[in-house]
C-alpha cells in the first residue's frame, strides 16, 4: 500500500505539468515524480551531514577536519565506483541498475543509522557512497533516453526540486527528529522512506533499454577508455570539475556557521532550511522553464553572477537577526538552483546516445572525486576555536567565487558544443 505522501507528491507534479505542458504522457509525468523522490533521498542523505556538523563535532569528539573526511569519504567511494561502473553503465537496462544500486543506498544509510562512533560512521558513508554515488548518472541517463531537448530545461527543473524538497521537508524534519532523539534518528527516516519506493519503482516502472541496441561489440574498459578520451567530452569533464567545488566546500559547515557564527540558535536552524527549501522549491520549475526558452546558457551566466555576490555577502556575515540570514540564504540557494539546472540539462546534451550512460557516470564520479577533495580543502582551511566561532570562513566564500568565475568560460564552450550538436539533430533544435 502506497504511502501518502508518495501519492501527494505524484498528483503535485502531475497538475504543475498538466498545466504547463500537454504533451507530457501520464508515464512521463510518473517517471520525472519516481526520479524526483528517489533524487531526494539521494541527495537527503548526504545533504543532513550538514546541518548535523553542530551536534557531530561534539558528540563524536571530532575536529573540522575530521568532519571534512566524513563528507569527502562519501564523494571518494561514490566517484571511484562511479568510475567502475562506468563501462558498464550502457549494457543494461537502467531501471535494474537503478534498484541494485538503490538497494545498496540504503543499506548504507541504514548502517549510519546505527553507527556506534566516528569510525563506523566514517565506514558507513564509504559504503552508502558506493552506492549512491552511481545513481544520480543513472537518473541523468534516463531523462535524456526519454526527453528531447527543449523540453528537458523543465524535466530538470523539476528533478532538482529534489534539493528544495530536501530543505521543506526531509532537513526539518532530520533536525526534529535529531534534536529529539539523537543523531540516527534522520539516516532511518531516509530508510524508512526508501524501502516502500523501492517496492514502487520495481513494480511501475519499465524497462529502460532502447540504448542498448546501439551498443557495439567492445569491451566495458574499451567502452570507458573511449568515452574518457573523447576531446569533446573531456571539455564538459573539465567544466564539472569546478562546477562541483562550490557546493562542497561550503555544505560542509554550513549549520556550524549559522549556530556559531551567525548566532542561529539550534531551534531556528530548521527555520533557515525550510523558508530555504519552500522558495528554490517554487524557483526550480520556472527556472527550468525559462532555461528552456532564452536558453540554458544565458540563465547559468545569470545565476552564477548572482551566486557569486550572494556567497560573498553571506560568507563574511557576523552575528546576524535571523530574517536576514534567511533572506540571504535562500536568495543564494535560488542562484546555486539556477546554475544547477542549466548545467544539467546543457551536460545532458554532451553525449552520444551509446554514450550516455558511460559519460554520465564519469561525469558523476569527477564531481563526487572533485567535491571530495573541496571538502577535504574546506575543512584544513576552516578552524573551529575552543568557543565553537569557525574562522577562515570568509576564504572558502572568496575560493568559491573564483572557481565559479572560471566556469563562466568553461560552460561558455559547452554551450557552443551544444549547439553545433543540436543544430545537427532535427528533432532535438534547441536553443542551448
Amino acid at each position: 500500500m502506497r504511502k501518502p505522501s508518495f501519492r501527494y507528491l505524484f498528483t503535485l507534479l502531475h497538475l504543475k505539468f498538466m498545466s504547463e505542458n500537454k504533451t507530457f504522457t501520464p508515464y512521463q509525468i510518473f517517471i520525472i515524480a519516481a526520479l524526483s523522490f528517489l533524487q531526494f533521498t539521494i541527495i537527503l542523505d548526504f545533504m543532513v551531514l550538514s546541518p548535523l556538523s553542530a551536534q557531530l563535532l561534539p558528540i563524536l569528539h571530532i575536529n573540522t577536519q575530521q568532519f571534512g573526511f566524513v563528507v569527502s569519504a562519501y564523494a571518494f567511494s561514490a566517484g571511484i565506483s562511479g568510475l567502475l561502473a562506468a563501462g558498464f553503465a550502457d549494457r543494461f537496462d537502467r531501471k535494474k541498475i537503478l534498484l541494485f544500486f538503490y538497494t545498496g543506498f540504503i543499506l548504507g544509510t541504514f548502517l549510519c543509522g546505527i553507527a556506534p562512533n566516528y569510525e563506523f560512521l566514517l565506514l558507513a558513508r564509504v559504503v552508502t557512497g558506493i552506492f549512491g554515488g552511481v545513481i544520480g548518472s543513472v537518473i541523468f541517463a534516463v531523462i535524456t533516453d526519454l526527453f528531447p531537448m527543449q523540453v528537458r530545461g523543465r524535466v530538470m527543473g523539476f528533478t532538482q526540486m529534489a534539493f528544495a524538497a530536501s530543505q521543506v521537508l526531509g532537513l526539518p524534519i532530520g533536525l526534529y527528529l535529531a534534536n529529539q532523539f539523537d543523531w540516527h534518528a534522520p539516516f532511518l527516516l531516509i530508510v524508512g522512506l526508501g524501502i516502500p519506493f523501492f517496492i514502487l519503482l520495481f513494480l511501475k516502472m519499465e524497462p529502460v533499454a532502447d540504448h542498448l541496441q546501439l551498443q557495439q561489440t567492445q569491451s566495458p574498459m574499451a567502452h570507458l577508455i573511449k568515452t574518457v578520451s573523447n576531446p569533446l567530452y573531456l571539455r564538459g569533464f573539465a567544466a564539472t570539475v569546478l562546477l562541483s567545488t562550490g557546493g562542497f566546500m561550503l555544505m560542509p559547515f554550513g549549520s556550524a556557521f549559522a549556530v556559531n557564527n551567525l548566532g542561529i540558535t539550534l531551534d531556528h536552524l530548521p527555520v533557515v532550511y525550510l523558508v530555504t527549501g519552500v522558495t528554490t522549491l517554487f524557483a526550480g520549475p520556472l527556472l527550468g522553464k525559462l532555461a528552456d526558452r532564452v536558453g540554458k546558457y544565458p540563465v547559468f551566466l545569470a545565476g552564477t553572477l548572482f551566486t557569486m555576490l550572494m556567497v560573498l555577502i553571506y560568507t563574511n556575515l557576523g552575528v546576524s537577526p535571523l530574517w536576514l540570514v534567511v533572506v540571504i540564504n535562500a536568495l543564494m540557494f535560488v542562484g546555486i538552483t539556477s546554475r544547477m539546472i542549466s548545467a544539467s540539462a546543457l551536460a545532458s546534451a554532451m553525449p552520444d546516445p551509446a554514450d550516455r550512460g558511460a559519460y554520465m557516470g564519469i561525469n558523476s564520479s569527477i564531481a563526487q572525486i572533485s567535491g571530495g577533495f573541496a571538502s577535504a580543502i574546506a575543512g584544513a582551511i576552516v578552524h573551529q576555536t575552543s568557543s565553537g566561532y569557525l574562522e577562515h570562513y570568509p576564504i572558502l566564500g572568496i575560493v568559491v567565487s573564483a572557481t565559479m568565475l572560471i566556469t563562466i568560460g568553461m560552460m561558455y564552450m559547452i554551450h557552443l558544443i551544444v549547439k553545433e550538436k543540436m543544430a545537427k539533430i532535427p528533432a532535438e533544435i534547441s536553443r542551448a
